[in-house]
Formats: C-alpha cells, sequence, structure tokens
C-alpha cells in the first residue's frame, strides 16, 4: 500500500498495521478493557446530523481558531501521546514539522521520546506540554520550569490517569517499556524485519522528559511501574490549584469529564480544558467526549476554553463538535497511524485531508468562518 493511496483514517491504519510489529500496533489501535468507550467515540458523532444552509455566497473559507491564547491556522490539534519513536523513528520530529507546516498545535507527552526542547526548535507554533502529576512535588516543579525555559505555550495536566488502564491486548503480548515481551510477541516482531532494522539503525529509544528522574535501563522502570510508583494518585484539587499558580501561564486540564469539574478548573484558574476519555483507553464504559460536550460548554464555554478528542475521524466529526462549542479538536490515533506508516510525510498527507475535508464541509454548510458554525445547524436523531 502506498502513501498517496491513503485517503482516510482506515487507509492509514491499515498501512501502519502493514508495517508495525503486533504488539505495537495494538498498543496503538487497543484500549481498556472490552473497548467499548474506543468504539463509542466515533460511534458517537453518527448520531448527529448536519443541517447545512445554502446560497450563503461563500467565497474564502476562514478555519483559524484561537484557543488558550494560542491563534491556530486550523481548528484541530495533535493531541501530546507517549512513545512516538516506537511507531517510526521521527517520531515527535515529524509531528512538530508537520504541526508547523499546517499552522497548529501539537503537544509533547511526559513519555515523549524527543526532547521539548527539540520539538521546540523545529516548530515555531504553538507547543502543549503535556505532563503527569508525581508524588515528588519538586519533581513537578521542575517540569514546569524546563518547559518555561523552552518556550513552551501551554501546559497540560493529564487527570484521567491516576493509574493505568486493562489494556488487555498489551497484556496478551506482554508488550512493556522496556520490552519484556513474551513468546507471542516475540514472534510477531519477527515477521517484521524492516520494522527491526529500522529501529536499530537509528538513535538510542530514550524518553528524554524523564531519563533525569526516573531509571527506565535494565528493565528497572516499566511505564507501568512508572504510573503506579511515580505518580500521585491522591492528587486533588487544591494540588493542581497551586501548580495552576506555579505556572503563571495558560494551563490546561487533560480528561475532565463533568460538569462539575469542569466549573472547579474555572474556580482554580486553569485557562482551557479538554473533555477526553484518553480514547478510551483508561475507564471502559465511559462517556464519549462529544456526547458530554454540550453540556460542558453551556456551564462553563463562556468563562473556559472547551476543547475535546477522542474518536475523531473526519472533517465533519470536527464541524460537529465546533458547532456544539468546541473551541478546537484533539486529533490522536488520526495521526499516529500515518505516523507509523510514512513518518513526516504520513502525518502531512493526514492533516491536509483533515483540513481539506474541513473546508469543503464549511463550504457545503453554508459557513465561511468557525464564528458561523452552530447548533442551528445540528439535529440529534
Amino acid at each position: 500500500m502506498h502513501l498517496r493511496n491513503c485517503h482516510n483514517f482506515h487507509d492509514f491504519r491499515r498501512m501502519a498495521k502493514q508495517r508495525l510489529p503486533g504488539p505495537i500496533f495494538n498498543y496503538i489501535d487497543g484500549a481498556a478493557d472490552d473497548e467499548v468507550t474506543h468504539r463509542r467515540n466515533t460511534a458517537a458523532f453518527e448520531s448527529c446530523d448536519l443541517v447545512p444552509n445554502v446560497l450563503r455566497g461563500v467565497n474564502g473559507i476562514d478555519m483559524s481558531v484561537t484557543v488558550m491564547g494560542q491563534k491556530l491556522g486550523m481548528p484541530v490539534y495533535c493531541s501530546p501521546t507517549a512513545l512516538q519513536r516506537l511507531f517510526h523513528h521521527e517520531g515527535e520530529r515529524a509531528v512538530a514539522a508537520a504541526a508547523a507546516r499546517f499552522d497548529t498545535m501539537f503537544g509533547v507527552s511526559s513519555l515523549g521520546t524527543v526532547s521539548l526542547e527539540e520539538a521546540r526548535r523545529i516548530s515555531g507554533g504553538p507547543q502543549v506540554y503535556q505532563f503527569y502529576f508525581h508524588k515528588d512535588r519538586g519533581l513537578n516543579r521542575e517540569m514546569m520550569a524546563r518547559a518555561k525555559q523552552a518556550g513552551i505555550d501551554v501546559m497540560m495536566l493529564t487527570v484521567d490517569s491516576i493509574t493505568g488502564g486493562n489494556r488487555e491486548r498489551d497484556k496478551r503480548t506482554g508488550f512493556a517499556i522496556p520490552f519484556k515481551l513474551n513468546p507471542a510477541g516475540i514472534t510477531q516482531f519477527a515477521v517484521k524485519p524492516s520494522w527491526a532494522i529500522n529501529y536499530f539503525l537509528h538513535e538510542r529509544f530514550r524518553l528524554p522528559q524523564l531519563e533525569n528522574h526516573v531509571d527506565m535501563g535494565g528493565g528497572v522502570m516499566s511505564i507501568s511501574k512508572y504510573f503506579t510508583e511515580m505518580l500521585d494518585p491522591s492528587m486533588s484539587w487544591d494540588d493542581v490549584a497551586e501548580m495552576v499558580q506555579y505556572w503563571d501561564g495558560q494551563f490546561c486540564l487533560k480528561g475532565v469529564m463533568s460538569v462539575e469539574d469542569a466549573k472547579r478548573a474555572v474556580e482554580i484558574g486553569c485557562t482551557g480544558i479538554v473533555l477526553s476519555n484518553h480514547g478510551g483507553r483508561q475507564l471502559d464504559g465511559s462517556r464519549t467526549a462529544f456526547d458530554q460536550l454540550a453540556e460542558v460548554v453551556d456551564a462553563v464555554g463562556d468563562r473556559i476554553d472547551v476543547m475535546m478528542d477522542g474518536g475523531v475521524q473526519r472533517g465533519t466529526h470536527v464541524l460537529k463538535a465546533l458547532s456544539l462549542g468546541a473551541k478546537a479538536v484533539g486529533l490522536g490515533r488520526y495521526y499516529l497511524f500515518p505516523l507509523a506508516a510514512a513518518g513526516q510525510a504520513g502525518v502531512e498527507r493526514a492533516l491536509e485531508l483533515m483540513r481539506m475535508e474541513i473546508e469543503r464541509g464549511m463550504r457545503l454548510m453554508g459557513c465561511s468562518s468557525v464564528e458561523q458554525l452552530t447548533r442551528q445547524n445540528l439535529r440529534f436523531r
């Protein structure tokens, strides 16, 4: 399969599946428990119909948005995700360069495989740093100070991961960092030698955000141990309020779902929230961000920037979320499969397809700017 024959999310997913060893493909593709929430994330958009207006004299299309003080050329951004150099040796470098080319925001994860400083050098566009709350408060402050020094625009604290989700696909293959594969997993690597050659020909796999703080070498610290031993499950609103004050800038909570929590985020001075169920990878059976969006926007949308992610595969999905009041929409697997399939060229093709779909959709909706997308344009079945 060739990149030019990829026309949508499913094409990129197929191409990634051809290239990646099974355990790595399943790490991206999989979710928690029965993967019900993962499937519902995309299905939720299907219960909502667009109602277009015609003859509106749409000439130019302005799809730019401003979110958390950042001007984006399109209303989608690349959500921070972990371990990207496992999927393709370019990793976060590819995503940073592609996001810069499309004038949008991207994020580097605490579990990123390229340093946030290097990503900052690649892209002059808005960059978020996604991090987790550690038991060691000094480490939290050190990470924020480092981000400030690197010129990061937005801090994004993930709040739905105080314990890891039950990802059974990873258990079946023994997927862990460092690799501790079982025989089934090793066999799946053996049948994809090109991935292994590529992986070993490039620089050593690292987690630059954590390597001064966590010994990941010699099998001492796996990602699951990082979650169970380093992160603080007793994290509270008071703890986060302190961090918001310490950062003193754009601060966003990712993984908020309830109206009550959205209101608390406003009270402690956050400037943004991302409605998210972590791509269905944490609490299976949890509500989808799209289904929860209107309720949260109605409660706090005039006081804080509300974003969402989860299951977004089409430009029309983005238009539906924007019509409900989301300020911008996060992409995850949508750019990870193209990254795995073809590196930077893959991410750029995926973002180009998304840009074209949003533009075409806006023309067909009779809207020349994002502000013109309202709930008048939607009907729920």
